[in-house]
């Protein structure tokens, strides 16, 4: 069972999430998992192995079937759909594989959109930083159409930091990045741990992204199946090669009896 202390900036305790009726898949079974304050985690895992649904439970996008959620000291189960969305737009930062630009507004319109939202007036010598780490003061005025992904997904990232968050939640953030560009901004990622104290949790299938991180979560059928201080990219591919060729577990079927929710896919 996971304890809570004040290093936590995200910790999850016995967290089920089932989805189907009739014939209800567990996409997560009973998962503890404790999230440090300045540091960067990637969790990995095969397609359908949970990876994706614990970042959204962890991140309050996604209600579990069963177990508590803690970002800081706030337990997210009690709270409602109004109050959630309220601490995501102003404790949570999310980067995601697709960007989720708005094309009609400029970067800068981007990056101050959570701001806007939350009827916040930015940090003006923040904003400047965030704007000046992430080098895109010479596209503030562009649209998004008008950027490489790299700079697309860098717009992103800053949008992610300009609230302060506590935890920044990124899933598959290089997925449509070439190589280079990958590399940048996994790069800029790990600044923000190492320079802004800021906790990275980040779905990732690639090991050269999962070794830009201070440990990395493996999960298996909805359970974690490995969790490593970084063990380099050669080892989390060789630890995935393994997993990809191990026979299915039973490990689902126990959970199965669980009270099912509204029919989504895991």
């Amino acid at each position: 069972m996971s304890v809570t202390s004040a290093e936590d900036a995200v910790s999850v305790e016995r967290v089920s999430k089932t989805y189907g009726g009739e014939q209800p898949v567990v996409a997560l079974a009973d998962v503890d998992a404790r999230f440090l304050r300045g540091t960067a985690t990637a969790v990995m895992g095969p397609s359908g192995s949970g990876k994706s649904t614990l970042l959204h439970c962890a991140a309050g996008l996604d209600r579990p079937t069963s177990g508590r959620v803690r970002i800081g000291d706030t337990e997210l189960s009690s709270m409602s759909e109004k109050q959630l969305t309220k601490l995501r737009r102003s404790r949570v930062g999310f980067v995601f594989q697709a960007f989720n630009l708005v094309g009609a507004l400029t970067v800068e319109q981007n990056i101050l959109l959570p701001s806007r939202l939350s009827g916040r007036r930015p940090d003006g010598a923040w904003l400047g930083e965030v704007i000046e780490r992430v080098g895109l003061g010479n596209r503030l005025r562009h649209r998004p159409a008008e950027l490489s992904g790299g700079q697309q997904q860098r717009v992103a990232i800053a949008r992610a930091l300009v609230t302060r968050p506590e935890v920044i939640f990124c899933d598959e953030p290089t997925g449509a990045l070439d190589t280079q560009t990958a590399a940048e901004v996994l790069a800029l990622l790990r600044s923000v741990v190492d320079e802004a104290g800021q906790t990275v949790i980040m779905v990732t299938h690639d090991p050269v992204a999962a070794s830009y991180a201070d440990r990395v979560m493996v999960l298996a059928d909805g359970r974690i199946v490995q969790d490593m201080p970084q063990p380099g990219a050669e080892r989390i591919a060789e630890q995935l090669a393994l997993l990809g060729r191990r026979q299915p577990a039973a490990s689902r079927q126990p959970a199965v009896s669980r009270q099912p929710v509204a029919s989504r896919e895991g």
